[in-house]
């Protein structure tokens, strides 16, 4: 069952993440959306980050394996439990308001726009993987790195910069899926290199 734990901690997280940022995008609340995502992922960082290392973002999880800081294993379950959790919020989201996708291009520029708002954010993540934030801090650094990362992105791409909740908010692109994820890999790679990481 301790196994299956993190499996379930990537899926519920997942799930508020792409739930926050979909009811956000259809209503009207006063704090911004991207406020709002980086507060909920600092919030799962302390919660959950002893499970799973709260991914909660596949292009996270693929960086991460791209670091060798996750097994190929772990990775493919993490990613069926956070499709799986960003479907739920999708459908949840729908029941609650009606929906209120973003429109995106698939031009180069948005995903350079994804891949580069990614790489800031992976790269703050990074630090956290390799023990270089105190342990308190945490959660305020992932968090303030993913409000970094879609302020860089947001004027041209809608700073979305992951694939799980662009699947929960309705707007899954190729965009969406490939700038992300070479972010991911090149942030956390950066990170590594220039800390002469092991």
């Amino acid at each position: 069952m301790k196994g299956l734990n993190k499996y379930l901690a990537e899926f519920l997280g997942t799930f508020a993440l792409s739930l926050v940022v979909a009811l956000s995008l259809a209503g009207s609340f006063p704090v911004p959306t991207p406020v709002l995502a980086g507060l909920t992922l600092g919030l799962f960082v302390y919660s959950i980050g002893h499970l799973s290392g709260t991914h909660i973002n596949p292009a996270i999880t693929l960086a991460a394996l791209s670091i060798k800081k996750i097994s190929l294993m772990d990775a493919v379950y993490y990613w069926v439990a956070q499709f799986l959790g960003a479907s739920l919020a999708c459908w949840v989201s729908l029941q609650m308001v009606a929906r209120a996708t973003l429109t995106v291009g698939t031009d180069p520029m948005t995903i350079l726009a994804e891949a580069l708002g990614t790489f800031f954010f992976a790269f703050g993540v990074a630090a956290v993987i390799y023990g270089r934030v105190p342990k308190d801090l945490t959660g305020i650094a992932v968090g303030g790195s993913l409000l970094l990362g879609i302020s860089i992105a947001a004027s041209i791409s809608n700073g979305v910069l992951n694939p799980a909740v662009a699947l929960g908010i309705g707007s899954f692109s190729i965009a969406y899926l490939i700038g992300p994820m070479i972010g991911a890999v090149l942030g956390m790679w950066a990170f590594k290199l220039l800390s002469n990481e092991k």
